[in-house]
């Protein structure tokens, strides 16, 4: 008979989360994991299978928990004509508040862009998903913002835009000013 599971698995999944978030893939170890979650190697490796798996696991809650509730007011009808606005200066003011994971860390996902483990083939997809599912939503807003403009102005502008938002998720750990002026860009071309 096996051992019964004695903790909480999105409780695990969330501290694991913030320790990938913080140093990437490649840099979080094991024993760190195990100290962040409160588990020894064999109950991660027993319910994730591996370290990718456990990672894998993180990816997947930071898309229900930190990114889903964010696009939401830009996905689901009837999206409002501030809702893109709302979003950017949302971002604008979490990158701006030196105590926000995302103004420390950046974004889980662009930074698993540049990263070795990006190169494997199911995180690159979700990577390249999760920036798409970006695009759309702020196509979306775009399109609640500016109904007058064309669907081509609009997807290039929701191209724009996505380039700026994503840059600003990728510089805040490096250089947060820069990080700023890209989402005010942003916000300039979207009002």
């Amino acid at each position: 008979m096996g051992r019964v599971q004695t903790f909480e698995t999105d409780v695990v999944v969330r501290a694991a989360r913030a320790v990938f978030w913080q140093r990437g893939f490649e840099e979080a170890s094991i024993p760190e994991l195990e100290q962040a979650t409160g588990l020894r190697r064999s109950s991660l490796y027993n319910t994730f299978g591996s370290k990718r798996g456990l990672f894998d696991a993180a990816v997947a809650s930071y898309l229900r928990e930190v990114i889903a509730p964010r696009l939401r007011p830009l996905t689901e009808a009837p999206v409002g004509a501030d809702a893109v606005v709302d979003y950017l200066m949302g971002m604008r003011a979490g990158l701006d508040d030196p105590e926000a994971d995302a103004a420390r860390h950046g974004c889980l996902l662009m930074n698993t862009a540049g990263a070795p483990v990006a190169m494997e083939q199911a995180v690159g997809e979700a990577v390249a998903a999760y920036r798409e599912e970006l695009r759309r939503a702020l196509a979306s807003g775009i399109a609640a913002r500016h109904p007058e403009a064309g669907e081509r102005e609009r997807g290039r502008l929701a191209e724009a835009v996505t380039a700026l938002v994503t840059s600003a998720f990728a510089l805040t750990r490096v250089d947060n000013a820069a990080a700023l002026r890209s989402l005010d860009a942003a916000l300039d071309l979207v009002d």
